[in-house]
C-alpha cells in the first residue's frame, strides 16, 4: 500500500467517524485503522445501525469532502487529553495505557475521542489514534517519568487524536471513489470478555475505476463463497448437536475429500515417503518436551486426565513422527526419510474466526516431517517446492498466480518467541532463501513470521475476494532434533543431529476443499466431482434403460446418478445443472434404440453424439490424467 493511499484511507475513517458523530452525538469511539482494501470504525451507538444508514453517513462524508477541509497538527498533554475526553471510556483507557506502559495493542490508527470540545467552542473532539506504538516500554508497570504527547489533528469542527499521515485536504480525496460496505459486530480490543461495538467497513481506492473493478470481484466472490455453494452442491453442513466448527461432510463432500486423499497418498508414495498412522492425541509431556505446550495451549483443548496420564488432542503430528524416528537406530543411509501422514489434528478457535471449512477446530493435514542430514537439507527443500508446484498444478492452481511463497523470517532479538540459536537461524534462513531463488519461484519475504523452532515458507493462496491467505508451510526446524535428542550415525561412525523438515504438500484437505469450490466456482474437474455423469430417463418406461446404463457406466469406473421419472425431464435438467454436473444423459425412445449416447456437457449449449464406448474411453482418460475441464 502507497503512503498516498495509505493516508486517503486514514483521513477517510476521520470523515467517517465525524460523520457518525453527526448523525449520534452521544456515540462512544472505539478504534479506527486502515485495513488493506479500505478502513473501519468501531462504535458504541444508542442503537443498531442498518445498511439503510450507510448511504446516509456516505453523503454526509462527501459533504465533507467537498469542504475542502484541511488537517491541522497540534500536540495535548495526558492531562489535557483526559479532560478533553472525559466522556470516552474507551479512550480513557487507551490514554492510561499510552502513559503507564507506553503502548496500546492498537497499530496504525487507534483512536481517542471526547464529546467535549475544551475551550474551543463548537467544536468536538473525537478520534483516531494512530498515534501510538506497537513497541512495549521497557518498565509497564511504572508511570513513565515523561509520558509521550499525544498529537491531535483538526479537520473543520472536528478534532482526532491521532499521530497522522492524512491527505493535505479533503478536495484531494476522490469522492466517487469509496464506499461504505458493511457493518459488523467487534468486541472492545477484540476480547469477548469486553464491551461488543458496530464496526463500520469502508472500501477505498485512488480511482472509481479501481474501486469498481475490487467491488465486482466482492461480488463475484460473495457468488462463489464455498459456505453458500457447500450448500447448494449438498457437500458438507454443520449441527450445533456436534459443536461449532465440526463439519460434517455428505456424501458428495466426502468423495471430493477422499479423492484428494488417495491422489496425494499415491503422489507422495511414488516420491518415496512412508505413510504411516498416529493417534489423535498424546500425554501433554510429549508437547512440553517439543515446546509447542508454552506457545499454542492458548488453542489447544482441555487436559484429560486418563488414569495416571494426561492427555490431549492434538494440535499438530511432529511429536508423533520423531517417537516413531526415535523407535529404531539410524544411519545416514536411512535418510533423507519422509514420514507422511493423512493427520486429523485439533486447534481450538473462536468462534467468530470460525469461517465454513477455511476454519475448524477439527482438521485433516496432508503432513510429513522429512528427517535430512544438515549438507542434504537444501536439496530437500527443493523438492518438496516442486512437489507442491506439481500438485497445485494438478489442483488447478498456477503459481504466481493462483499462489506464491513467502520466506517467514525470525527475529534474533525475540528470545522468548524464538529459539536463541543466531548462527543456526542464518543458515536456515540463508538455505530457505537459496532454494527459492533457485527454482525462480515467486516469493516475498516476512520478518517476524517464523515458528519458534525455525524459518519457513508459507503457500499463500489467493483467495477469489483478492485477499491472501497462508494455505500451509514449508518449515526448517534445527530445534525439536536437539529437545528429542535425534540423531543418525554419520559416514564418520559418530552420531549426528538431523534437520527436521515440516511440510504439507496439499495443506489441510478441508481449506483445500474450500479453495477449489470457490477457484472452480462448484464446478470441480471431472475427476474430483462428486457425481460424474447425471442419466435422466424421460419417462416411466425409459428408468429400466436408465439403471441398466447407469450400472455399466459404473462397473467401468464413473460415478452416476440415475433420476427417476417423477418429475419433468425439463426440472431434471435444471436439477443437474444446478449440481454443477459434469455430463448429463436423457433417455428417451430414440435414445434406447440407439446404440449411441446423446450427451449435454456442462457449459456447452449444444448436444454431442458419441458412441457408448467412446464416451467412457474418454471420461476415464480425463480422469486418469486429472484434467482441469
Amino acid at each position: 500500500m502507497t503512503d498516498q493511499l495509505q493516508n486517503l484511507r486514514h483521513s477517510l475513517a476521520h470523515l467517517l467517524a465525524s460523520s457518525v458523530l453527526e448523525l449520534f452525538p452521544d456515540v462512544q469511539f472505539g478504534v479506527g485503522p486502515v485495513i488493506d482494501n479500505g478502513f473501519y470504525y468501531d462504535f458504541l451507538l444508542p442503537r443498531p445501525l442498518t445498511p439503510q444508514d450507510l448511504p446516509k453517513i456516505e453523503k454526509l462524508m462527501r459533504k465533507r469532502i467537498g469542504q475542502s477541509l484541511g488537517f491541522k497538527r497540534d500536540e495535548l498533554s495526558a492531562d489535557q487529553a483526559r479532560e478533553k475526553f472525559a466522556h470516552q471510556p474507551f479512550k480513557l483507557e487507551l490514554i492510561h495505557d499510552l502513559v503507564t506502559k507506553g503502548t496500546t495493542v492498537w497499530e496504525g490508527a487507534s483512536g481517542l475521542a471526547g464529546q467535549e470540545a475544551g475551550k474551543s467552542a463548537g467544536q468536538r473532539v473525537s478520534g483516531l489514534g494512530g498515534q501510538f506504538s506497537n513497541e512495549p516500554a521497557s518498565n509497564p508497570t511504572r508511570q513513565q517519568s515523561n509520558p509521550p504527547a499525544i498529537t491531535t489533528y483538526t479537520t473543520g469542527a472536528f478534532v482526532d487524536l491521532c499521530r497522522g499521515g492524512h491527505v493535505e485536504t479533503t478536495k484531494d480525496i476522490p469522492a466517487d471513489a469509496f464506499k461504505l460496505t458493511h457493518i459488523a459486530g467487534a468486541y472492545w480490543r477484540g476480547s469477548e470478555d469486553n464491551q461488543m461495538l458496530q464496526r463500520v467497513y469502508g472500501v477505498a481506492f485512488l480511482t472509481k475505476a479501481e474501486l469498481d473493478e475490487y467491488l465486482h470481484m466482492q461480488e463475484e466472490a460473495k457468488k462463489r463463497d464455498h459456505r453458500k455453494l457447500g450448500q447448494d452442491l449438498d457437500l458438507f453442513t454443520f449441527s450445533d448437536s456436534v459443536g461449532k466448527g465440526l463439519p460434517l461432510l455428505t456424501p458428495r463432500g466426502s468423495v471430493i475429500r477422499r479423492e484428494l486423499e488417495r491422489y496425494t497418498v499415491d503422489t507422495e508414495l511414488s516420491r518415496g515417503y512412508q505413510h504411516v498412522y498416529t493417534p489423535p492425541l498424546a500425554k501433554t509431556d510429549l508437547y512440553k518436551t517439543s515446546g509447542h505446550y508454552p506457545y499454542y495451549k492458548d488453542t489447544m483443548y482441555p487436559v484429560m486426565k486418563v488414569d495416571d496420564d494426561e492427555l490431549i488432542l492434538r494440535p499438530m503430528t511432529c511429536p508423533h513422527h520423531f517417537m516413531l524416528f526415535k523407535d529404531k537406530p539410524h544411519s545416514y543411509r536411512d535418510l533423507p526419510l519422509r514420514i507422511a501422514e493423512i493427520s486429523p489434528q485439533f486447534r481450538y478457535e473462536k468462534s467468530g474466526e470460525l469461517t465454513g471449512l477455511m476454519r475448524v477446530r477439527m482438521f485433516t493435514l496432508a503432513d510429513a516431517h522429512i528427517f535430512v542430514a544438515p549438507d542434504d537439507a537444501e536439496k530437500e527443500v527443493s523438492g518438496v517446492l516442486k512437489l507442491i508446484d506439481e500438485m497445485n498444478q494438478t489442483l488447478g492452481l498456477k503459481k504466481g498466480e493462483d499462489y506464491r511463497y513467502r520466506l517467514s523470517l525470525g527475529d534474533r532479538t525475540d528470545s522468548k518467541k524464538y529459539y536463541k540459536d543466531d548462527a543456526a537461524w542464518e543458515r536456515a534462513e540463508g538455505a530457505l532463501r537459496k532454494v527459492l531463488k533457485g527454482q525462480k519461484t515467486p516469493f516475498y519475504e516476512a520478518a517476524n513470521e517464523a515458528a519458534f523452532y525455525g524459518p519457513k515458507i508459507d503457500v499463500q493462496v489467493k483467495k477469489v475476494n483478492g485477499q491472501e491467505e497462508t494455505a500451509f508451510t514449508v518449515q526448517y526446524d534445527f530445534v525439536m532434533p536437539e529437545r528429542f535428542n535425534l540423531e543418525f550415525v554419520g559416514k564418520d561412525g559418530k552420531m549426528h543431529r538431523p534437520v527436521v523438515i515440516h511440510r504439507a504438500s496439499i495443506g489441510c484437505l478441508e481449506r483445500t476443499i474450500a479453495f477449489l469450490i470457490e477457484h472452480y466456482a462448484g464446478e470441480l474437474p471431472l475427476w474430483l466431482s462428486p457425481v460424474q455423469v447425471v442419466i435422466i430417463p424421460v419417462g416411466l418406461k425409459h428408468e429400466k434403460a436408465c439403471q441398466k446404463l447407469g450400472k455399466e457406466l459404473r462397473e467401468a469406473g464413473l460415478r452416476v446418478d440415475v433420476f427417476t421419472a417423477d418429475q419433468s425431464v425439463g426440472k431434471s435438467i435444471r436439477i443437474a445443472e444446478k449440481q454443477k454436473s459434469p455430463y448429463m444423459l436423457v433417455i428417451g425412445d430414440k435414445e434406447v434404440k440407439s446404440p449411441k449416447l446423446h450427451v449435454r456437457e456442462r457449459g456447452k449449449a449444444k448436444l454431442r453424439v458419441v458412441a457408448k464406448k467412446t464416451f467412457i474411453a474418454e471420461l476415464l482418460k480425463k480422469i486418469q490424467t486429472k484434467a482441469k475441464r
